[in-house]
Order: C-alpha cells, then sequence, then structure tokens
C-alpha cells in the first residue's frame, strides 16, 4: 500500500510543477506576430444572447490556431457568457499549443488557481471590476502561478492602474455598463499608456484596415470574437481576415 501512496504523491508532484510552470506567454506572442490577433472562443454575450449556443470548445479554438492566430481568448464566465473552465482543458486536449487567456471577472485569487489548473497562459484584470491595491495584489499572485496578466482598462481614470506595469495593456472599446462599443476608445486613451506598454485593443474590430490603424497607433494585440463566432466557420472566418491584412 505504501508503494502505492508514494506513487500518487509523485504523481501529484508533478501536476503541481505543472501548475507552477511557466505557461506559453501572451506577450511574447504579440510583441512577434505578424498579426497579433487573439480569436475569442465566445458562444454567448449578455447583451446579444447567444451567438454560438453549440460552439465546441474541442473545434473552434483548434481552428483558430490552424488559421493562424497569434493566441486565444476563451471566456469562461458560466451565467452571462455561457462559458467554463473546461473550455480551456478541453481546447489544450485537443492540441492547441498557443498563449490561452482566462476571460473572466476576477476578483478573488481563487481564480487565480482555476486559470493555472486548467491550462491558461494569462488572466484577464479588469480595473473596473478592482481597487488599485487588489489589482496589484491579484497580479502578484497570478506571477507566482506562472501566470501573465493583461489589464484591461476602459476610461481615462482608470489609466493609473498602468503604473502596476502588468504584462499587456488592454483598453476595452465596450463599456461595460451600458455595452455600447466605440473603436475611438483605443485611438483616444493609446498616446496616454506608458510608451513600452505592449497594448491590446479589444472588442468592436471588424475590419481589416482597424487593426492596421490601431497597429499604426502602438497596439500589439487585437482581441476580436463575435465577428468569428457569428460566421458558420469561425476558423476560416478568421483566415479570410488574416488574407486581408
Amino acid at each position: 500500500m505504501q508503494d502505492v501512496l508514494q506513487k500518487i504523491v509523485a504523481t501529484k508532484r508533478e501536476e503541481m510543477e505543472r501548475l507552477y510552470a511557466k505557461k506559453p506567454s501572451l506577450r511574447e506572442a504579440l510583441l512577434y506576430s505578424e498579426t497579433g490577433i487573439i480569436a475569442e472562443f465566445k458562444r454567448r454575450s449578455p447583451s446579444k444572447g447567444w451567438i454560438k449556443e453549440e460552439g465546441r470548445a474541442d473545434l473552434i479554438p483548434l481552428s483558430y490556431q490552424q488559421h493562424g492566430a497569434a493566441a486565444l481568448s476563451i471566456l469562461t464566465d458560466e451565467p452571462y457568457f455561457g462559458g467554463a473552465d473546461d473550455f480551456i482543458r478541453q481546447a489544450r486536449l485537443s492540441g492547441v499549443m498557443l498563449p490561452v487567456l482566462y476571460k473572466n471577472f476576477v476578483i478573488d485569487e481563487a481564480q487565480l488557481y482555476a486559470a493555472a489548473l486548467c491550462g491558461a497562459s494569462a488572466v484577464l484584470l479588469i480595473a473596473a471590476c478592482l481597487s488599485k491595491p487588489q489589482c496589484k495584489m491579484l497580479m502578484d499572485k497570478a506571477h507566482t502561478l506562472g501566470l501573465e496578466v493583461l489589464l484591461e482598462m476602459h476610461a481615462e481614470q482608470e489609466l493609473e492602474y498602468a503604473e502596476l506595469e502588468p504584462d499587456l495593456c488592454g483598453i476595452n472599446n465596450r463599456n461595460l455598463g451600458s455595452f455600447v462599443t466605440d473603436v475611438e476608445n483605443s485611438f483616444r486613451l493609446a498616446e496616454l499608456l506608458p510608451k513600452k506598454a505592449v497594448k491590446v485593443s479589444e472588442s468592436g474590430i471588424s475590419n481589416p484596415d482597424t487593426v492596421k490603424a490601431l497597429r499604426q497607433a502602438g497596439f500589439r494585440g487585437f482581441l476580436i470574437g463575435e465577428n468569428f463566432m457569428k460566421t458558420p466557420d469561425p476558423g476560416g472566418a478568421l483566415g479570410d481576415f488574416i488574407a486581408q491584412l
């Protein structure tokens, strides 16, 4: 019996090593990508309802990878976005090797452990959801778990959070209160962020020309979900989009 116990404990140690191990880098993927597209697996939206209720996490994320995505974002919130932590596990088991962003409303460090355990590379922290000290605490904890942090800001008064020096700075073009989307928000706030920040524009991007303009404005990442997910073949839609770049 002791031999079996020792084997079990040895396996658990290996699992913990994987938990704390460095994950594929979202920051590096965007810095060295020609497109910078973070393709999002998003089945539902609070404002639009189901986008693709039948969308499968073992098929679409892998198709995104095969069609040239620089990285992936996977919604894990269940009540409002129809997501699940297990979607990241399914994507990894299907063969996804790209960096994966754990897209949720993170307010507690328990969620960071969940992100690391399911195979995420980075987590989203939203300035509007957190005080600056809370954000700093969660960022530090994420780093101890080998996770990078994409810190999302929407308004000028939130830009002081960039002083925390997250791995990536995101500008959300969608107002999380009204859900109104305006890509001009990225252009407006970009010049106010630190010069060395790796900038990501999120939401409302549907035209390759917009990506080109955002890149000229200093952005390296472009998070796009609904534009692909609303089509019959999200991966193919991504491939067509990239071809126009």
